[in-house]
């Protein structure tokens, strides 16, 4: 499973595109895979075939752990489970299992605890939470010594006792398939999921079963589990406060009336007013520079460039690619980027490093008929620019007549710990400068 972001400990093997004995090249898609943040094609890393498929669809693995194999040619793919260690292997003959169980009996008790404190950790993706087991296990600990002594001893491996202790399985439960009914590491893992599953039965039988008229419940995707997260880490820790500008858009309006004269009116090329803003964002960030930061604990850390992050709304949530280096990019380089990468994250093209980072972000949703409203800064991020949508309304011109005017409303969210007021108002005021009038957007 490739880890497809920077916070990604698992993914979910959505669907594959490719099947089991097909020929696959660099760079053809092989899976769409669900990350925390979001579902995304999965390129093949090599040539070959596809010899082997672990994972099928729906699977939900941790980062690192083997989903398929691409082997070349004649080459064959290893089995899922990796070799057993030598300590886990059972004696060949009745006898050497013998010696093998005395020696474990009459090993030192402080011997075996040094032995368990030294054990390797468990493999990820194994680990199972067992809370109805485990509370068991320890209230058997807290037995008295003579209740524990009466209990007949179950054959076991040491492996399978360490890893029964951890997960809480009661040994005696379990049916051992080792050799002389010996209970394996393997049984012993099977027994946990098995109590895991009961559990979660148990749970959400315990849930209410929503009535006629009443909303189900929805299970949350990996991308919505993030935002919930990321708005807590934000909100909670990140001290917001908000400063609002309304700026006269009729330049800008203006602007876009003249490109479109001038026969650029194509969907796929033009300028839009959205990209008059990100420019503007942009230059008015290389001018008041102190902005373009982010806090880290006993320091604020500007940065050199002006990463752009872009708020785009897809279908389960939201993403934000970034703009690498803005600052040196022209008004048309910034506008075919953006477009490029909204095109992208909505159709799951994105690579992870295009999604990653950024110095402050920019989310619209004029388009959307919203007059202004509020974002939720992206930490570690400074600032984030909600912009609003332009509206015809009745103004006071120079010559204090009542004309036909338009106004759009941005809101700037910042970290006070970066940000303070006079410093945001600064940089509203060259954002506002900027944008009324868009011809110094074109220099």
């Amino acid at each position: 499973m490739p880890k497809l972001s920077d916070t990604m400990t698992e993914g979910t093997l959505v669907a594959w595109k490719k099947k089991k004995g097909d020929q696959v090249s660099a760079g053809e898609v092989l899976a769409e895979i669900e990350t925390d943040k979001a579902t995304m094609e999965w390129e093949s890393p090599e040539d070959g075939t596809l010899t082997e498929i672990y994972v099928e669809d729906g699977g939900k693995v941790n980062v690192g752990d083997r989903i398929a194999f691409i082997g070349g040619e004649g080459e064959e793919a290893p089995k899922q489970q990796a070799p057993a260690r030598e300590k886990d292997k059972e004696p060949a003959t009745a006898e050497e299992r013998e010696k093998k169980r005395q020696a474990e009996t009459e090993k030192p008790a402080p011997a075996r605890a040094q032995e368990e404190e030294t054990a390797p950790p468990r493999q990820q993706g194994v680990a199972v939470t067992v809370s109805a087991a485990r509370d068991e296990a320890q209230q058997q600990k807290t037995q008295p010594k003579e209740q524990n002594a009466e209990q007949p001893r179950v054959k076991a491996s040491p492996v399978a006792r360490r890893i029964a202790a951890e997960l809480g399985v009661d040994l005696s439960s379990v049916k051992g398939t080792g050799p002389e009914g010996r209970v394996t590491e393997t049984d012993v893992r099977t027994a946990a999921k098995s109590v895991a599953a009961v559990s979660e039965r148990r749970e959400s039988s315990r849930l209410p079963s929503p009535k006629p008229g009443e909303s189900a419940r929805i299970q949350l995707s990996g991308m919505r589990k993030i935002i919930a997260q990321r708005l807590v880490e934000s909100l909670g820790p990140v001290p917001h406060f908000y400063l609002t500008i309304e700026l006269n858009a009729s330049p800008l309006m203006e602007a876009r009336e003249e490109l479109k004269s001038a026969g650029e009116d194509a969907d796929a090329a033009k300028i839009t007013v959205n990209d008059f803003v990100l420019k503007a964002a942009v230059m008015a960030a290389g001018k008041v520079p102190r902005v373009n930061a982010s806090f880290d604990g006993d320091a604020i850390l500007q940065y050199a460039d002006v990463d752009l992050g872009v708020a785009v709304a897809i279908e389960d949530g939201l993403l934000t690619p970034v703009i690498r280096a803005a600052q040196d990019k022209s008004l048309r380089d910034i506008s075919a980027l953006a477009k490029d990468l909204a095109h992208r994250a909505r159709n799951k093209r994105m690579k992870p490093e295009e999604f990653q980072g950024g110095t402050f972000t920019v989310s619209n949703l004029g388009g959307m008929g919203v007059d202004s409203f509020s974002a939720v800064i992206n930490p570690p991020q400074g600032f984030i620019l909600a912009v609003g949508k332009i509206t015809r309304i009745p103004v006071v011109d120079d010559c204090d007549q009542i004309v036909v005017g338009h106004r759009m409303s941005i809101t700037m969210s910042c970290d006070h710990r970066v940000i303070d007021g006079a410093l945001g108002a600064e940089y509203l005021k060259e954002l506002r400068h900027l944008l009324e009038n868009p011809a110094l957007l074109m220099v």
